[in-house]
């Protein structure tokens, strides 16, 4: 059963490998060893790179359901407070319809912001089949026979890439024990840094009160770094490598959307109309309440322009009244000609 699964993965395996090789024969042509840990390493990297910049249009996605979230959450709530206490089959059945009705008008879909990392899971089985193979001495695709015995033979701080924590534990491969543990340590931290940062940062507090999805999140925050942690002892370096680079990927990716395009009603958007509003002022500018702006020297100068224009005309309607009165200054000089 488990090989005809891998049978299925088949074209996406060659996929890796190609990508591979072509990273290795990049990093070779630039001195690297070709049999050296370096290069394959960055080849692992390489793959990493190239599938996250084709999962951009799904990050995008992935971002837009996230706003969409956010901006149904009244709307959510509302249907959970009209359905409260009411467990029966036929009003569970009757929420969940207006739920996916509300889904459906506002363009909204809560499973897009799983796409990114549903589709990268058969891309990480493959890599992982790969690097067994490597163990193996399998060639796929491109991957010759060449290439798995210098891949197989190349180390990283003393490890091979395809040394496994558990098999390296039991013969006694410090080298790789310590590496494959500092590696899982790094890959669930960052993930846990990644979760902590999406909820503290870009998420609303009205939208985490009475939301079943932000309670799988709170969840998720603890549950993703302990499943890293058990199921890392039984991953080879290389796919530790991989998804380490992932994480940290994630991590900077995230950083940027949250610090450049946060959600409505989050403290990150707080945090970047501070930021705007600071840049303004360093420029001279007043941001008004509605995000306009409006600059302060404009702000000066329209303030006293009606009492500099009644200055002027104050003399010419004085001029004006002092000619006509009988007693003024032109009549008394007459009489002195």
């Amino acid at each position: 059963m488990i090989e005809f699964f891998y049978d299925l993965l088949h074209p996406i395996q060659w996929v890796v490998a190609w990508i591979m090789v072509r990273f290795h024969d990049l990093f070779t042509a630039i001195g690297f060893d070709p049999a050296g840990g370096a290069a394959w390493s960055l080849s692992i990297v390489g793959l990493v790179v190239v599938i996250r910049i084709l999962l951009i249009p799904l990050f995008v996605k992935q971002i837009k359901a996230m706003r969409g979230m956010q901006v149904i959450q009244p709307e959510m709530r509302k249907i959970q407070q009209k359905y409260k206490g009411k467990n029966d089959p036929a009003s569970r059945q009757a929420m969940q319809q207006e739920m996916m009705a509300l889904y459906r008008s506002s363009g909204t879909n809560p499973m897009a912001s799983c796409l990114p990392i549903l589709l990268q899971s058969p891309i990480f089985l493959a890599l992982f089949h790969t690097l067994n193979g490597i163990a193996q001495r399998k060639p796929i695709g491109p991957l010759t026979l060449d290439l798995v015995d210098q891949a197989d033979k190349a180390t990283i701080f003393g490890a091979s890439l395809s040394d496994v924590f558990m098999k390296s534990w039991g013969n006694g491969n410090w080298n790789a024990i310590v590496l494959t543990a500092v590696m899982i340590v790094l890959m669930s931290a960052s993930q846990f840094i990644t979760q902590k940062q999406l909820m503290a940062k870009n998420t609303s507090s009205a939208s985490m009160e009475g939301n079943p999805f932000a309670q799988q999140q709170k969840l998720m925050l603890y549950i993703l770094p302990i499943i890293f942690a058990v199921s890392g002892v039984n991953f080879p370096i290389g796919v530790l490598l991989y998804w380490l680079t992932t994480n940290v990927w994630s991590m900077g990716q995230q950083f940027f959307v949250i610090r450049r395009m946060p959600n409505p009603g989050s403290l990150a958007e707080k945090e970047l109309e501070e930021r705007k509003a600071r840049r303004a002022a360093r420029r001279g500018v007043v941001l008004t309440k509605d995000g306009a702006p409006e600059t302060a020297t404009t702000a000066e100068h329209t303030t006293p322009a009606t009492p500099v224009r009644r200055q002027r005309q104050q003399p010419k309607r004085g001029n004006s009244r002092e000619q006509r009165r009988p007693g003024g200054s032109r009549s008394s000089q007459g009489p002195n000609r």
